[in-house]
């Protein structure tokens, strides 16, 4: 991206933002001050205040409290609505300034057999766990009964139940061809744009000096994205504040009750697995997962309080791009990492799968967790862009062991809030680690460059801040 749409960057331009180690964030120097915001103008801070003050409205005022559910979701629409632009601008100009275009061919190959290989770990450690410390036994779920008191749960189970047989391995390839150019837009599917991006992007390319001037409209366009996400991201703690009070007046922290040692285990498998798995993977590629979530610090916060990992898409792909990430890595892996890359989704599924068996007395063979651990690897990566796309994944991976009845899900809906946030944090920091594991695979940037890119990110304000500054 240009300079505008990198947050204040004036040293990269569009003929060199895609060379290795390139950077889109002014390095503090020496003899370079920066100032720091008074504590209640930073971001994350202010969603923290927005957190706190939403349960203590959900828990004293619960009827008004599960009222305000449209701050939350009002937000999460906005962000959705301007993510297809950003993947589509930084995609295409990504590629249509690379000199070598088979090297995002060979991008590609590196993050599916990442995605794939630890993907697939996260559900192993998901089963192990869950085996280990039989969250449900003892629940003797009776479903009869189950289907008498709570006829509501059971009906909403059988919708997910229903989208879940439309889950295929060719609906869900053929589901990436967009109806026309302009629907990958509309529809809200990640994947769609990624796939109408990469054309124009190889389109433009092709055209050598013909497509010079496409690139530099797509150059202001991003700028326009970047910025209106800049507007849009100032109401995240009024989200936030909305979504915990609507979650806690809801459901209740009552509702947690007998669960709450599924989302205890739940919570410290996926704490486990980013500072062991994740730490591990990093700290082969020259980083630290300790300073790395320090610096996404923002979107973690954005995900705990909106409990939808999309809403800090386009500050993640900022956040990588400034540590030196080129542009079609992060255009090409972050995207593709949202359908891919579901680390805290396998967690969860692994473990609830399991659990709803010893909650039902279900009694599980090894042969059974293994057709488990096969099934969910297909069925995570096709629910991208489904509304309850852990449920509904869940369900298609029940259906495939039918001894344990798919009505038992009715058990996981009223926690089923409060583990979203889990999964989506999972889920962004392991696209983020993917991200800049693949690009210093690609020998894009070193390690002393990525290590002081990143320490000058926690001094610099967010991509956000700095363009809605801008304005």
């Amino acid at each position: 991206m240009t300079s505008s749409s990198a947050g204040g960057s004036s040293s990269s331009s569009s003929s060199s933002s895609d060379e290795p180690g390139a950077t889109h964030a002014p390095l503090p120097g020496p003899g370079l001050v920066v100032k720091r915001k008074p504590w209640y103008q930073v971001l994350y801070i202010q969603v923290l205040i927005g957190v706190g003050l939403g349960i203590l409205m959900g828990y004293l005022f619960p009827r008004h409290g599960a009222a305000l559910e449209p701050l939350g979701t009002g937000f999460i629409n906005m962000v959705k609505m301007i993510i297809a632009p950003i993947i589509f601008c930084t995609v295409v100009h990504g590629i249509a300034s690379m000199t070598d275009i088979r090297r995002l061919g060979r991008i590609g190959v590196k993050a599916l057999i990442y995605f794939e290989v630890v993907s697939t770990l996260a559900l192993i450690i998901g089963l192990i766990v869950v085996n280990f410390m039989q969250p449900g036994k003892g629940m003797n779920v009776n479903i009869e009964q189950l289907r008498t008191e709570h006829a509501a749960d059971i009906k909403k189970v059988a919708e997910y139940a229903e989208k879940s047989h439309e889950m295929d391995t060719v609906k869900f390839i053929m589901g990436i061809i967009p109806k026309t150019y302009i629907s990958a837009f509309t529809g809200g599917d990640i994947l769609q744009v990624l796939f109408v991006a990469l054309l124009t992007g190889f389109a433009i390319a092709s055209l050598g000096e013909k497509g010079k001037p496409a690139l530099h409209v797509l150059d202001h366009a991003g700028a326009i994205a970047f910025a209106i996400m800049g507007i849009i991201v100032k109401a995240a703690p009024l989200a936030a504040f909305g979504a915990m009070a609507f979650t806690v007046g809801k459901f209740g922290i009552e509702s947690l009750g007998p669960l709450v040692y599924l989302m205890l285990g739940f919570y410290i498998t996926a704490a486990c697995f980013v500072f062991g798995v994740l730490g591990t993977i990093a700290w082969f590629a020259g980083f630290s997962i300790f300073k790395f979530v320090y610096y996404i610090r923002d979107e973690i916060l954005l995900v705990l309080g909106t409990s939808s990992s999309e809403t800090a898409l386009p500050g993640m792909m900022e956040k990588t791009r400034r540590l030196g990430c080129a542009e079609s890595t992060v255009g090409f892996v972050i995207p593709t990492g949202y359908s891919f890359n579901l680390d805290g989704t396998n967690i969860y599924m692994a473990m609830a799968a399991i659990f709803l068996a010893q909650a039902t007395n279900t009694p599980l063979t090894l042969g059974h967790q293994i057709t488990l651990l096969l099934v969910a690897m297909l069925s995570s990566k096709g629910a991208t862009g489904v509304t309850g796309a852990g449920f509904v994944t869940l369900a298609a991976t029940l259906v495939a062991v039918p001894e344990i009845p798919v009505e038992s899900l009715a058990v996981l809906l009223g926690i089923d809030r409060f583990m979203s946030e889990c999964r989506s944090i999972t889920n962004l920091i392991g696209n983020g680690v993917a991200t800049v594991v693949i690009s210093r695979w690609e020998g894009e940037l070193d390690p002393a460059t990525l290590n002081r890119n990143m320490a000058a990110g926690g001094m610099t304000p967010p991509a956000s801040d700095a363009i809605g500054t801008a304005l």
